[in-house]
């Protein structure tokens, strides 16, 4: 997959991502499968067929998968978008990290130089 492709499918992961009712129902999920009124009853003030864009939206990104049974049609979680999310973060989480070892390190030595004794310039 090509940089462009890769950029466009975190776009629409993050796109998802960034509804708390739709972090909501993925978290719902994360428990079992469930059917657009099971994820409804997490939300009484949202319409049922809100509730089933924002699961529109979810599957669009590839973050649920929708099955059949009998008359049912349980969402199920995929978590394989959330992989590459993790990965993409990971360069990230490095640069973070080792922003703050770099600046433990800069403070331990400004702890170290205020702890010595200052020095005579005279010698004396």
């Amino acid at each position: 997959m090509s940089a462009a492709v890769d950029a466009d499918v975190l776009s629409v992961t993050f796109g998802a991502l960034a509804d708390p009712t739709r972090r909501t129902m993925l978290s719902r999920l994360t428990k079992g499968d469930a059917t657009v009124n099971e994820l409804a009853g997490l939300f009484p003030a949202i319409s049922l067929q809100a509730v089933s864009k924002h699961l529109k939206v979810l599957e669009r990104a590839g973050l649920v998968t929708r099955g059949r049974n009998a008359q049912r049609r349980p969402a199920h979680l995929r978590a394989a978008p959330l992989v590459d999310v993790s990965a993409w973060l990971e360069h990230y989480r490095q640069f973070y990290e080792g922003s703050l070892d770099r600046l433990g390190e800069h403070l331990a030595q400004l702890q170290s130089r205020a702890a010595q004794p200052p020095t005579d310039p005279e010698g004396s």
